[in-house]
């Protein structure tokens, strides 16, 4: 049968280097943190994703919650450079990671209701009170939109309406 589909479990366990193995939100968290690097003012140079690691995507009736950590490499070409797909990687260059956690609401057009995102070097995100403030923020931004939804479930609210007083 042509596209066998691998368990679920078997994928997650491996590190999502190729773009195609991530969903249409991740890439998207993806270009917004690459354009949230770019635009401060300290980074010259073009940075390229190198890996995309840790991707957590869960669905709640709010809508979608995504995670992940981009791994940045810097290339010979200043961030405005006009050619891109050509830039060379300076691999013993500066390699900062981003986390990023963006909550999504269900529409068909997905629109972010909530992120949080943070740059650096590996090592400084992996400092213990940097690594407590980001999963405390991204527990806020997976919160994002359900306190209202949770109690008002458009469903429920008919369900128990229609019970037999």
């Amino acid at each position: 049968a042509a596209g066998m589909r691998f368990p679920l479990a078997l994928c997650l366990g491996l590190v999502a280097l190729a773009t195609a193995s991530q969903s249409p939100l991740q890439r998207r968290v993806v270009k917004e943190v690459l354009e949230y690097f770019h635009s401060r003012s300290n980074v010259q140079f073009f940075f390229k994703e190198q890996a995309v690691e840790g991707a957590v995507e869960r669905e709640d009736p709010s809508g979608t919650f995504v995670q992940l950590r981009v791994n940045l490499v810097q290339t010979a070409c200043g961030k405005r450079a006009p050619r891109r797909q050509n830039c060379r990687t300076l691999e013993n260059r500066r390699k900062p990671t981003c986390l990023a956690c963006y909550k999504f609401d269900s529409g068909d057009v997905p629109t972010v209701l909530d992120k949080y995102q943070n740059c650096g070097p590996s090592h400084h995100l992996a400092v213990k009170e940097i690594k407590h403030r980001d999963e405390a923020e991204c527990r806020a931004v997976e919160e994002a939109g359900k306190s209202v939804d949770v109690l008002y479930l458009p469903g429920m609210y008919a369900f128990s309406k229609g019970l037999p007083a």
